[in-house]
């Protein structure tokens, strides 16, 4: 018997920013990478860290802690880049996040998540899509669509190929065990 999309449980990517606990669907998630760097880019806005070089491909990386409206991210043996697939002007664009750290992925029922809050929350609203609980912890799911595909990130991305030198900064694979892409 087939279950229907609401009632199905669903993976999920765990990470760390700032010191919470977030995650994504595994959907949007190619793989994980450990954060050597990224080529800064002028002219572009703060949360945009750079560009790196992955496999051939010019991925721009994002700092989610100032897209979200948190402190930037400091960089440590445990910063990673999350290479996500988002849909943006009905095209797949392809763009690294920065965490303080990756987790695990987890299965939630649908039943575990609950709306987004409508006050309190450190992260607009708009950008959750809802808040799980895992054992002792909460976990803000953040709707990555709407976090990466805005701010003309595509225009920006292709404006970007032209100018990353040839020498970028080549990303290095963590791993993606149990990782859909």
């Amino acid at each position: 018997m087939d279950e229907s999309a609401s009632t199905r449980s669903q993976q999920y990517l765990t990470f760390t920013l700032d010191g919470e606990h977030y995650a994504v669907e595994i959907e949007r998630v190619r793989e994980v990478l450990e954060f050597t760097g990224a080529n800064k880019v002028p002219r572009t806005p703060d949360f945009l860290r750079g560009m790196i070089n992955l496999r051939g491909d010019i991925v721009p990386v994002v700092d989610l802690r100032l897209k979200l409206g948190l402190s930037p991210t400091e960089r440590t043996i445990d910063t990673c880049v999350v290479i996500t697939e988002v849909t943006s002007d009905g095209e797949p664009l392809v763009l690294g996040a920065l965490a303080d750290s990756v987790q695990e992925v987890i299965e939630l029922d649908p039943g575990a998540i609950a709306p987004p809050p409508r006050m309190g929350a450190r992260v607009d609203t708009a950008f959750i899509r809802g808040v799980g609980r895992r054992e002792d912890q909460f976990l803000v799911i953040l709707d990555i669509e709407r976090v990466l595909a805005d701010d003309g990130l595509r225009a920006l991305a292709g404006s970007l190929d032209a100018r990353i030198p040839s020498g970028a900064v080549e990303a290095e694979r963590v791993g993606d065990a149990g990782l859909a892409g």
